[in-house]
């Protein structure tokens, strides 16, 4: 029996650029706008090819919302959507809320005053049915709780300490079978315990300093596919060796934002593997 297509979220970048700085990648850069549309083209037919691909309409003023990544969680047919640390993204919620309504999801939202930025600080490991949460420079501690009860997962919290990998799917990324790629340095000494405790050594791939910083963690993995920056030769070998597929797309203009492949597209069919009643869902790193 055929597998069903992966699905996708995307927004084209009618309005991208780089207007503020909210991260330290954002400071003193200029955007080339036609440069980022062919890239984000670029990505979206290779994706195309292997997924269905949806698309939210691009909105003014909102620079941003192409990382739709950052939209929320999901898992199943329940949507979290995000609550922005910073205002200048806050505009973006209501209208990632009313796409997800409009296909169907069920919205379930967090606690006043908890905040969480989605996939880009949420990522669901469905190998090892867990949720790798990142807490610190954009989302807080107190979103673990929250996400457990209203996804019914195990979350996995992990303190991330270098500002420039602010969000976790800068500096982590799941692999199939239970692995993981990601850059240790990112993370407190109990964020990589936690790490090491679940993802067998022979099944992690350790980044470098400079792979960290091309993006090469913010990949989107579709099956034995994986879509990434340009730039890793040795990470795309390894890659390889996992008996995993890489493809490549330049994507440097929207590095000037802090962003890359992983957070242009959200997964919208994440399954619900092993629903749970959590009395205990989580094992804080504190």
């Amino acid at each position: 029996m055929m597998q069903p297509r992966p699905r996708l979220l995307m927004c084209a970048p009618e309005h991208f650029d780089v207007t503020y700085a909210i991260n330290p990648w954002m400071h003193d850069v200029a955007v080339d706008v036609a440069r980022a549309r062919a890239q984000w083209q670029a990505l979206h037919s290779q994706l195309s090819a292997h997924a269905d691909v949806e698309l939210m309409p691009a909105v003014p003023g909102l620079p941003d919302l192409p990382f739709t990544a950052n939209a929320g969680v999901l898992r199943g047919n329940v949507f979290v959507p995000s609550r922005f640390r910073h205002p200048e993204r806050q505009g973006e919620e209501t209208h990632f809320i009313d796409w997800f309504e409009r296909a169907g999801f069920t919205v379930r939202e967090l606690p006043a005053g908890v905040v969480s930025e989605g996939a880009g600080d949420a990522l669901v490991d469905t190998s090892l049915d867990c949720l790798w949460m990142g807490y610190g420079p954009r989302s807080d501690l107190r979103a673990a709780g929250a996400l457990a009860r209203l996804l019914q997962i195990e979350v996995v919290p992990l303190s991330l300490v270098d500002p420039r990998f602010y969000h976790v799917d800068t500096c982590f990324c799941p692999l199939p079978g239970g692995g993981a790629m990601y850059f240790p340095q990112a993370f407190d000494a109990r964020g990589r315990h936690e790490i090491e405790a679940r993802v067998p050594r022979s099944r992690r791939i350790l980044l470098t300093e400079a792979e960290a910083c091309q993006f090469a963690c913010n990949a989107v993995v579709l099956g034995d596919a994986v879509f990434m920056n340009r730039g890793n030769p040795r990470l795309a070998r390894e890659l390889s060796a996992f008996g995993l597929q890489v493809h490549e797309v330049a994507l440097d203009e929207f590095m000037k934002s802090g962003g890359s492949a992983r957070c242009l597209t959200l997964r919208l069919d994440i399954p619900v593997s092993s629903p749970k009643r959590l009395e205990e869902p989580l094992r804080v790193s504190a």
